[in-house]
């Protein structure tokens, strides 16, 4: 079987851009996240050498939370204008590495990723998410792992693996118990109010002992301790359910269907030069210069154990390709 590596790509895009000084071309066009995103997908692809890679971005706003709670991610400042000006050259670039792309008006992205990653992993393929989204720890098995980046304080770290071990070790709760948990404790990232009070440990303490789930806490709250919170778990049942609507990700959606591509070195290097990326460029030509593939990168051919290029139907969801 094939080892796949799906890419969250705004979490992977902030990252850069957070990561990297602001640099800019002599116009003015920043550039900072463009030299971050080429380079990561570069080392992540060198070291975990995958047979597949996808990469997923949102289009708009997931419309099932929406509906469920109307300030879901409501809080978030906008993105930077300088890395929304790169979005769209990022995904050209990726184009251009012959890298497969997948978005979906109204789904979330997350749960496009989660639901492929589920599929593959049901077929015998290896999986590693490329993210650093806690959400994502809810699917971790003996098939699916976790790449989370450097840690910006010690980013000597390198990437590294989390694992269904790790999961335990770095939330106090197994991989099947993540949506309760944040149920429980909420995600401020997605504005998802938790019990107030209710921090990770007492969580993690409440799950292990009554069975690891949302209904068995409400079901056990009368002698829940502390004390002080019984009565507030009681008041709260309706928003720790609708909290678990909203960080179960959805693992039933339909499977994507990739444009896989070869790599374009000519186009590569237009953009680079465009973009003014010359020490990423002078690596690009070393990397591609004589034959796509050759320095380190796969061609379409090694980036996909069976490449798909049927587009949906119309009676289906439609996947925008980028």
């Amino acid at each position: 079987m094939a080892k796949w590596l799906l890419i969250d790509g705004f979490n992977l895009a902030y990252r850069c851009f957070h990561a990297l000084p602001e640099l800019t071309s002599s116009k003015g066009f920043p550039t900072g996240a463009l030299h971050g995103w080429v380079k990561s997908l570069w080392k992540l692809i060198d070291q975990e050498k995958p047979d597949a890679t996808l990469v997923f971005f949102d289009l708009g706003e997931s419309v099932d939370r929406v509906a469920l709670h109307a300030e879901y991610k409501a809080q978030r400042k906008p993105m930077p204008e300088p890395l929304q000006r790169q979005i769209e050259p990022i995904k050209s670039l990726t184009r251009a590495m012959g890298l497969a792309g997948i978005e979906v008006h109204g789904v979330e992205s997350d749960d496009l990723l989660a639901s492929e990653a589920v599929r593959l992993a049901r077929q015998g393929h290896d999986v590693l998410i490329v993210s650093s989204d806690k959400d994502f720890a809810q699917i971790v098995d003996d098939r699916i792992k976790i790449m989370l980046p450097p840690p910006s304080a010690n980013p000597k770290l390198g990437w590294r693996l989390l694992d269904a071990a790790g999961v335990q070790e770095k939330f106090g709760v197994p991989p099947a118990q993540i949506a309760h948990y944040l149920a429980l404790v909420g995600d401020t990232s997605d504005n998802i109010p938790g019990l107030d009070g209710v921090g990770p440990k007492t969580a993690a303490k409440w799950l292990a002992e009554c069975g690891g789930s949302v209904e068995c806490v409400l079901a056990q709250a009368a002698s829940l301790k502390p004390e002080r919170f019984r009565d507030a778990v009681s008041a709260s049942a309706d928003r720790l359910r609708r909290n678990l609507k909203l960080t179960t990700l959805n693992l039933n959606l339909p499977e994507v269907k990739p444009e896989w591509r070869t790599p374009q070195p000519a186009e590569l290097f237009r953009l680079m030069d465009e973009f003014e990326m010359k020490t990423t460029g002078v690596d690009a030509r070393r990397r591609y210069g004589v034959v796509a593939g050759e320095q380190g990168l796969p061609t379409a051919a090694a980036t996909s154990p069976a490449p798909d290029r049927t587009k949906r139907s119309a009676g289906e969801v439609q996947t925008e390709l980028f």
